[in-house]
């Protein structure tokens, strides 16, 4: 295995070659070898996506000489990869033009307001783009699991938020609806990264701990909210994030499909995975189909 030919590139920055030579051959362990491929998979990884975020600055100046606007919401149960896919998208965006909005627990005066207020306050000006790192879809799943809103609330919601993004749309503005979907099992494996890592402690919340427990409540409430709000004019577009790296690569993708911009790379194929971006149409069926297994086996 010529290992020093194969990483001598990468670790210049990271560790003085020679002594990169020196540590390889003290301890040739199969476990060293193991961090160090998963060390360089990643800065490979990372460096694939510079020519996608390449093309994120061409649509953030298409839309700032256009004066457009431009709402991306990111919503995913708990540790899904919302955040990292996020910090991924605006990496080498102008800060200019572009935010990201994760709005608090609303205070006591928002809470008396029409609900959508004070995500309407966050919209973007022209030639603005907007992440919203979850959004008003928190009283679709998580204020109704937790009973941080009451069953008039949740059923008034489910009603009207149709009617409210057609509007913003049909006013010009550009909107993407993006739902990283996390298996259970992945889920797990990182609250119980979360637990372990002191970088990542941070992020466990009592909420987080609940999370598992109350996987067929989001399940069933994920179902309703893709079933009664994926229209027409304001899709959800579903994103396996398993894979944290392919789901950030296929994400952007998406971001960039959504608008034609001028200056597009035609040397880039910009098709995104179908096993890994499907339609809510999809992935209702694979919900249905699911369920009923899981019923059918109980009664064997």
């Amino acid at each position: 295995m010529k290992i020093d030919k194969l990483y001598e590139k990468e670790i210049e920055d990271i560790l003085d070659y020679n002594e990169f030579i020196k540590t390889i051959k003290a301890d040739p362990s199969e476990e060293f070898l193991k961090d160090l491929h998963k060390k360089y998979e990643y800065r490979s990884q990372e460096e694939a996506l510079r020519t996608l975020q390449v093309e994120l600055i061409k649509l953030q100046d298409h839309l700032e000489k256009y004066n457009e606007k431009m709402i991306i919401l990111v919503e995913g149960r708990d540790a899904s990869g919302k955040g990292g896919a996020i910090r991924r998208i605006t990496r080498y965006m102008n800060e200019k033009h572009y935010r990201v909005v994760a709005l608090g627990k609303p205070s006591d005066v928002e809470r008396s307001q029409w609900y959508f207020q004070r995500y309407i306050e966050q919209f973007p000006k022209g030639g603005e783009i907007v992440i919203f790192d979850r959004s008003w879809y928190n009283r679709s799943m998580v204020e109704p699991v937790f009973g941080f809103c009451s069953e008039e609330e949740y059923e008034i919601f489910m009603k009207t938020v149709p009617r409210f993004e057609e509007n913003f749309v049909e006013n010009g503005i550009h909107f993407l609806k993006i739902y990283f979907s996390v298996s259970k099992e992945e889920q797990a494996k990182r609250f119980e990264e979360r637990e372990e890592n002191p970088l990542k402690q941070w992020k466990l919340s009592e909420i987080d701990l609940q999370m598992q427990e109350r996987w067929e409540e989001f399940t069933q409430k994920k179902y309703r909210m893709l079933k009664e709000t994926n229209t027409e004019i304001s899709p959800w577009t579903i994103i396996r994030s398993d894979d944290k790296f392919i789901a950030r690569y296929n994400a952007i993708k998406t971001i960039l499909n959504k608008v034609d911009y001028e200056g597009r790379d035609t040397r880039i194929d910009f098709t995104v995975d179908p096993n890994i971006v499907i339609s809510a149409d999809k992935e209702l069926q694979i919900m249905a189909e699911t369920a009923k297994l899981r019923e059918m086996r109980k009664n064997i």
